[in-house]
C-alpha cells in the first residue's frame, strides 16, 4: 500500500500526516499558531513564518512515531507549494524537497486549493467526479465544477474579499477575538439573524461572482451606531453570508448539468449553519450533498497527503525545481472577474 506524507505550512497552521492510497489516516499532528497572532487580531506572515520553521520537523517526527513509521516506510512526499504566505509555504516546501532529495521519494507539489478540493473525497469515498465545489475559506470563495484531478473549471470567484475574510473582519470589528470565524458563529447563535438591515452583494444579479467588502463596511456601520446588540450584528451578518452562498450556489447548480453532488469544502465550510443551508440547497436539486469532517475543512496535512496520494495515482510528480507561490489559482484558463484582481 502507497503511504503519503503530507505537509501544511501555507498560513497560520503547521501539520503533518501519513496518509494510505485507499484513505486511510495513519497519523495527524498540526500545532496552532492562534496564541501568537491573537493580540494582532490576525495573521503576521513574519511570526507564521518562523513557528513554521520551529513545529515542522518536531511535527514530521510525531506523526511518524504515532505511526510506528520512518521515513523509510514512506512512498510519496507531497507539500504545499501555494497558494499562501510566501514565507510559511517555502517553509514547508523546502521541507518537502530536502525529504524527497534525502530519500530518493517521489515529490508532489500540493496546490493549497486542490487539497481542499479533493478533501471531500478522502472522507466520502464513493464520491465521484464530476462535482460542483463550494470552496469557501479565509483567503478564497468560488464555486468551482470538478471534474477531475487537476481538472477544475471556475465558475464564480470573489471581487473582493472572501466569506472568511469577512468573518474576521466582523470578529475584529465586533471585539469578539480570534480566529474570526468560530468566534462570530458562536456569537450569532445567541443573536437574532433579522435584526440587523445588511445587504445582500450581487444577490440575484446575473453576474455569477461574489462580493463582501460591502456587507462587511455595513457591519462597521451597524457597529459604530451603537443601536444594535452585538450579538444581533453578528447573527445578521452570518445570515446575510449564508444568503449570498446560497443565490450564488443556487445559479451554479442551475448551470451545471450532470454533477454527482454539492460539495463545499474550506474553512468557512465547518460553520454549523453554513452547512446546514447547504444541505438544504443540495436536497431541493435533488443532490447529495458532501462535506468533510470540521477538522479536515480547516487547513490540514491529511488533506494535503490526499491530494498528493491523489496527483501520484494519475502519474502526476514534480521535480526539485518546482517553485513556492503566494498565488496559484486552480483554473488559470477562468476569465478574469471584475476588480478582483490577483484573486481571480
Amino acid at each position: 500500500m502507497t503511504i503519503i506524507l503530507g505537509l501544511e505550512s501555507s498560513c497560520d497552521e503547521t501539520a503533518a500526516a501519513l496518509v494510505t492510497a485507499d484513505g486511510q489516516i495513519l497519523a495527524h499532528r498540526l500545532a496552532t499558531q492562534e496564541d501568537a497572532h491573537r493580540p494582532y487580531g490576525g495573521v503576521v506572515p513574519e511570526i507564521a513564518a518562523r513557528a513554521h520553521v520551529e513545529a515542522l520537523a518536531p511535527l514530521i517526527e510525531a506523526a511518524l512515531a504515532d505511526a510506528k513509521m520512518t521515513l523509510a516506510d514512506v512512498d510519496v512526499i507531497a507539500a504545499t507549494a501555494g497558494p499562501g504566505l510566501i514565507g510559511g509555504v517555502m517553509v514547508g516546501l523546502v521541507t518537502g524537497k530536502a525529504l524527497a532529495h534525502a530519500t530518493g521519494k517521489p515529490l508532489v507539489a500540493v496546490n493549497h486549493l486542490e487539497g481542499h478540493a479533493l478533501s471531500p473525497r478522502l472522507a466520502d469515498q464513493d464520491l465521484q467526479f464530476p462535482y460542483l465545489l463550494l470552496l469557501v475559506s479565509g483567503g478564497h470563495c468560488q464555486l468551482l465544477r470538478v471534474d477531475g484531478v487537476g481538472q477544475y473549471r471556475r465558475l464564480a470567484t470573489t471581487i473582493d474579499d472572501a466569506a472568511g475574510e469577512a468573518f474576521d473582519k466582523t470578529a475584529k470589528l465586533l471585539g469578539l477575538g480570534f480566529p474570526g470565524g468560530p468566534a462570530v458563529e458562536k456569537a450569532a447563535a445567541r443573536g437574532n439573524p433579522r435584526a440587523v438591515p445588511l445587504p445582500r452583494p450581487l444577490v440575484g444579479t446575473e453576474e455569477p461572482h461574489f462580493s463582501f467588502a460591502g456587507l462587511k463596511s455595513a457591519v462597521m456601520r451597524a457597529a459604530q451606531s451603537g443601536q444594535y446588540a452585538v450579538e444581533d450584528i453578528a447573527a445578521s451578518f452570518q445570515q446575510a453570508v449564508i444568503d449570498c452562498l446560497l443565490d450564488r450556489t443556487r445559479r451554479a447548480l442551475a448551470a451545471s448539468e450532470g454533477v454527482t453532488a454539492l460539495v463545499v469544502a474550506g474553512g468557512v465550510a465547518a460553520n454549523q449553519s453554513v452547512r446546514g443551508a447547504l444541505t438544504t440547497l443540495a436536497q431541493d436539486h435533488g443532490l447529495p450533498f458532501v462535506a468533510p469532517p470540521l477538522w479536515l475543512c480547516t487547513d490540514n496535512a491529511a488533506m494535503i497527503a490526499w491530494a498528493g496520494a491523489e496527483r501520484y495515482a494519475a502519474g502526476m510528480t514534480d521535480d526539485l525545481t518546482i517553485p513556492a507561490r503566494p498565488r496559484w489559482p486552480l483554473d488559470p484558463t477562468a476569465e478574469k472577474a471584475r476588480g478582483a484582481g490577483v484573486k481571480a
